[in-house]
């Protein structure tokens, strides 16, 4: 026997295990699926990350899981087209068309923006027909804009979207979502006793050989009309998890404030947090001095590090989160409300544990130096944008916290100075607020104004970001960095056939920077267009992403970069807090060996979250528009075409940001053609001509709340609206040559944190 009890063959199995390579992540296994030569088998994927037999049984469980994502069917293929689907690929259905027919979604989907809609053909003769939630690989054919035609390929099993999202009415489950057409039936057995108007969370039961789907409700959310339906719509429709387990809330409730001990006492210091109005949580305080020629500044973050350890109760549900979800009525917090609202957050005139970095200048804003530690400090105020604005004004009163602000503003001339010579890509693409009342009515949706305030403290949260990436590479740490790669060749492409129908060029793709772009939106600040040219920019960017490799930060022209400024609401700031705990030795709640095997995981999972929350936001904005403007239907308003596409013109009111379709039904009586490069569509008679950013005039036809859809149509000759600008229809120029296009009836600017 060994001196720890083990038995000499326990013992050398033990050894063994510590000595096998560990399992491949997801992702890295993803990653050799994709760039393989052919489809490897499982003995060549074990060879090649070099796996034992007694892993082989893992192996194929892993293997499994990736084939129920359809990720096996992608082994070997070549790349495809940013924004294009290949040939065979795996889907999910989620609901079924006005026929009665399956739509699906790609479950991968790198082309930003909303995914395509897959039609999928009817099953063979014998086959049960495809039921929301089943997955599937499908042989797939372009059939138009966004649009694809599917056929089953092979089965793959139930996934996690075996639901439906609906309004109960009359023994009948409308879908909320406005690709869904079908309704569903509901048995009075099946109805949970749900009332009508109420949304409602159901199961598909078999089909039918006749008639609609039926279906059976498992859950009532409450009536549609409710005040805050819109956002519990979005939180079940995104599946974001909205509660916590009791051992999450336990741990949380029995959390207690953090003393002096390990720490640097920074509580004379007259830390300031600065947010919005309507803001509870306060993870991050700033000041700043200076400091001969330059200046010295200090970013505090809120210390969850040493609330949330690893392998907790608080540590899962927060991994499970990965972030804060913002909605204009709730927030859906990663933490519970006792830290996210109570220890953690930096209230003015309490003690709090933080991590905090401290910042040297010089007069050109290049940094000369970093120091980091773990800190008590004391918020002197609470303060928002607008009074930090307000101090700037003249005649504001001169206060001990106005001579703060001033050395903030100080610091942030120089920040900004070289950010400008560094050329970054600022698009300004206006936010939009929802202004609800008491009752939690909509009352307006206006602009989110964008200041200077709001400009100073991104630029410190950069800052104070680059230095954390700066730091961990210098103490050999893992790191979870925010990536954002240069524009693929496919989207710089399609970029320049845009820009050439403005008169502008960028340079070679292996000579492209961000300011580059900068110059371009510089050029066009003036013009109509500029809108629509920051608006389509965007879309040829990558998306930002976390991974444990660097590739730096385009947009942002740095070469490394890792959020550690808002660990209340990013489980990827929490990351990089436990990396630079155990890196500079500041506790014994720094990351551990555990969490770093799983980084790429982590990395995979915490981008996807990051995105469902950000479809969710941006759902309930629509959702909420679309209630804010079902009052004013009929009215005319000023808009911009946004999108151009056969079966209709997508348009963007000035006013508000809401946007919807002028179908082509609605357009004169012509044959019109769609020409993709130009973005534009022409009528063979009337010779008019329909093109991206061009200002039009429309009058909103119809408003469904329950769908958040919008319907426009466009006005020529009818007087304008008050304040509105008459739209100028164009003629189509003469071609000079045959068109290359198909023919056919047309059927938060950088980070703050």
């Amino acid at each position: 026997m060994t001196g720890s009890g083990e038995t000499p063959r326990e013992a050398r199995a033990a050894d063994l295990e510590t000595a096998a390579p560990a399992l491949p992540s997801r992702e890295a296994l993803r990653r050799y699926l994709r760039e393989a030569q052919g489809r490897p088998g499982k003995s060549e994927i074990a060879r090649h990350f070099g796996l034992t037999s007694e892993q082989r049984p893992a192996l194929r469980e892993l293997l499994k899981a990736l084939e129920r994502e359809g990720a096996l069917f992608q082994a070997g293929r070549k790349p495809q087209p940013a924004g294009r689907l290949p040939e065979m690929a795996p889907v999910e259905v989620f609901g079924t068309d006005a026929d009665g027919e399956p739509l699906a979604r790609p479950l991968a989907w790198e082309g930003g923006g909303r995914a395509p809609l897959v039609y999928m053909r009817p099953e063979r003769p014998g086959q049960p027909a495809l039921a929301p939630g089943e997955r599937v690989v499908a042989r797939l054919k372009p059939i138009g804009p966004g649009r694809y035609e599917g056929r089953t390929f092979k089965r793959l099993g139930m996934g996690a979207a075996a639901r439906l999202l609906g309004v109960y009415r009359d023994g009948r489950l409308q879908p909320t979502d406005k690709r869904a057409r079908a309704e569903w039936s509901v048995a009075p057995e099946d109805s949970l006793d749900a009332v009508d108007g109420e949304l409602v969370l159901a199961e598909p039961l078999p089909g039918r050989p006749f008639g609609l789907s039926p279906a059976r409700i498992t859950e009532r959310l409450g009536p549609m009309d409710a005040p805050r339906a819109v956002s519990l719509l979005c939180i079940h429709a995104h599946r974001i998890p909205d509660s916590f387990d009791q051992a999450a809330l336990d741990e949380a409730a029995a959390a207690q404030p953090v003393d002096l001990t390990g720490r640097t006492d920074l509580r004379d210091l007259p830390l300031v947090t600065i947010d919005g109005e309507d803001a509870r949580d306060f993870d991050d305080a700033v000041w700043a001095e200076p400091e001969g020629q330059g200046w010295k500044l200090v970013v505090a973050i809120a210390d969850v590090a040493h609330y949330v350890r690893p392998g907790s109760a608080l540590d899962r549900a927060a991994w499970g989160r990965g972030n804060s979800v913002y909605f204009p009525d709730r927030v859906v917090p990663m933490l519970p409300e006792a830290l996210s609202n109570g220890l953690c957050s930096l209230r003015p005139g309490e003690e709090r544990g933080c991590l905090f970095v401290e910042m040297r200048f010089d007069a050109q804003g290049q940094k000369q130096a970093h120091r980091f530690g773990r800190g008590l400090m004391r918020s002197a105020a609470r303060l928002t944008y607008e009074e930090v604005q307000a101090t700037r004004t003249p005649g504001a009163p001169q206060t001990a916290v106005a001579a703060q602000i001033e050395h903030l503003y100080g610091a942030f001339a120089v920040l900004q100075a070289a950010r400008e010579r560094r050329g970054t890509l600022d698009l300004d693409l206006p936010e939009r607020r929802v202004v609800m009342d008491a009752e939690g009515e909509v009352r307006d949706v206006l602009p989110r104004a964008r200041l200077d305030s709001h400009r100073l403290i991104e630029e410190f949260m950069v800052a104070a970001n680059v230095c954390a990436a700066e730091e961990l590479e210098r103490l050999r740490q893992p790191c979870l960095y925010r990536v954002h790669d240069r524009p693929s060749d496919e989207k710089l492409e399609a970029l320049r056939q845009f820009l050439d129908s403005l008169e502008l060029d960028l340079p070679a793709a292996g000579e492209l920077r961000p300011r580059h772009f900068a110059a371009l939106l510089d050029r066009m600040r003036e013009r109509p267009e500029a809108r629509l040219l920051h608006e389509t920019v965007l879309r040829a960017q990558s998306q930002a992403a976390y991974s444990p490799e660097n590739v730096g930060h385009f947009g942002l022209a740095l070469s490394r970069y890792a959020h550690f400024t808002s660990p209340i609401r990013r489980y990827a700031d929490l990351v990089v807090h436990r990396a630079l705990v155990r890196g500079l030795k500041l506790g014994e709640d720094g990351l551990q060996d555990a969490e770093i095997e799983r980084l790429p995981d982590t990395a995979e999972h915490i981008t996807r979250t990051e995105r469902r929350a950000a479809a969710a936001e941006r759902e309930a904005l629509e959702r909420y528009l679309t209630r804010h403007m079902a009052s004013r239907v009929g009215s005319i308003f000023a808009a911009r075409i946004s999108g151009v596409t056969r079966f209709g013109l997508f348009v963007t009111v000035e006013e508000n940001g809401a946007g919807g379709l002028v179908p082509s039904s609605s357009l004169p009586d012509d044959q019109w053609t769609y020409e993709e490069a130009e973005h534009r569509l022409s009528g063979r008679s009337t010779r008019l001509a329909f093109t991206l950013g061009q200002a039009v005039e429309v009058r909103l036809a119809e408003a469904v709340p329950l769908t958040g859809g919008l319907r426009f149509q466009l006005l020529e000759g009818l007087a304008p609206a008050p304040g509105a600008r008459r739209s100028r229809v164009r003629r189509a120029p003469p071609k000079k040559t045959a068109s290359k296009s198909k023919q056919g009836a047309a059927g938060r600017g950088p980070e703050r944190r």
